[in-house]
């Protein structure tokens, strides 16, 4: 019988087990404790493992990644969260100019076993300063992984791989997410961390995705099949290091490629899809790659303006449409929810 999970209880129960099968392992960060327990990823931790294991932190960013880098250099396995990634830019020196460099630094000879989990993502107007998804700063940086699952299954197994990995692992967790419900097994797993995944066969073109977008393009492919185009989609799961070679080996097959981006379009991670795929197989394109991502501005707050800032479903179909030469069918539209767009169904509430 397939066991089912939502996304918020997938991390919650990589931590526990992670908790559990390692000693060295110990959970910090704003809101740990709370009640809310950060989407309740971190729900009853603190009353199995005890406050010297699962812990909150004071609002010091920088100082506490400091904490936690020392601690990982000499044998401890934290998990820092931060309910943004905008709250991890006051650590950006710790996280890229420390954790990074030390491996390469010193010959291989020390490891930061560090996973940071961030949230990234839009919801109840949190505007330009809580809605940021800044996956392309951290993966232009050598000497880190970033992790970004899109699925239940990936969510729980990406986790415990990057909490036994040697490297800091950056672990980016679109907040859409966290209330969808997938397949988790129970017990220890894996995902390995650079390994991308075909989640839908397809002909025509390649969607190339990552996180919650990952969901719009699977409802794209179904607005498409409309027209008779098969979508084929990558979830590339990991952004750092990337699954150059699947990616690569699908748009050979179709010819086209869209690559979407939770994140603006200039330096993001679509441009970086983009610039792959022409540098090795230019000759295999029957029409010029296309991005999907934010506009060229700060995330809106009021309702009226997110309303039209965020790429849906219908914007990647009209995407894909126009790269193939293909008329819409009339059939673009993505059903209404009577929600502002973001917020993606009524059981997403605040305040965090």
């Amino acid at each position: 019988m397939t066991r089912e999970l939502g996304f918020a209880q997938a991390i919650n129960e990589a931590l526990d087990l992670c908790l559990a099968n390692d000693p060295a392992v110990y959970v910090v960060g704003l809101g740990v404790p709370d009640p809310k327990g950060i989407f309740g990823t971190t729900l009853g931790l603190q009353q199995k493992y005890g406050s010297d294991r699962v812990m909150d932190m004071p609002t010091s960013e920088g100082g506490m990644t400091g904490v936690a880098i020392g601690s990982a250099l000499v044998g401890m396995r934290p998990i820092m969260t931060h309910q943004r990634v905008d709250f991890a830019l006051l650590a950006i020196e710790q996280i890229v100019n420390q954790a990074a460099k030390w491996h390469y630094m010193f010959g291989g000879k020390m490891r930061v076993p560090l996973v940071i989990r961030m949230i990234v993502g839009r919801g109840w107007g949190q505007g330009p300063q809580h809605s940021q998804s800044l996956q392309a700063w951290f993966a232009h940086v050598p000497g880190l992984k970033v992790v970004m699952p899109a699925t239940p299954y990936d969510a729980k197994g990406l986790l415990i791989a990057s909490v036994e990995d040697d490297s800091p692992v950056i672990f980016i967790e679109h907040r859409w997410l966290h209330n969808i419900v997938g397949h988790v097994p129970e017990g220890l797993y894996r995902v390995p961390i650079g390994e991308a995944r075909v989640v839908r066969e397809g002909r025509d073109l390649t969607i190339v995705a990552m996180s919650y977008m990952t969901l719009e393009a699977l409802r794209a492919a179904e607005l498409l099949r409309a027209d008779g185009v098969e979508a084929e989609i990558v979830d590339v799961r990991t952004v750092r290091p990337l699954d150059e070679a699947l990616i690569l080996a699908s748009v050979r097959k179709t010819g086209r490629a869209v690559a979407l981006d939770t994140s603006w379009k200039t330096a993001g991670f679509a441009a970086e899809i983009v610039a792959r795929i022409a540098e090795e197989v230019f000759a295999d394109l029957k029409a010029p790659p296309r991005r999907a991502a934010l506009p060229e501005c700060p995330t809106p707050t009021t309702p009226a303006l997110a309303n039209r800032y965020y790429p849906r479903a219908a914007d990647i179909a009209a995407a894909a449409r126009e790269l193939l030469g293909v008329a819409p069918d009339g059939a673009l539209a993505v059903p209404a929810t009577g929600l502002p767009l973001d917020v993606p169904d009524p059981s997403f509430t605040g305040p965090f």
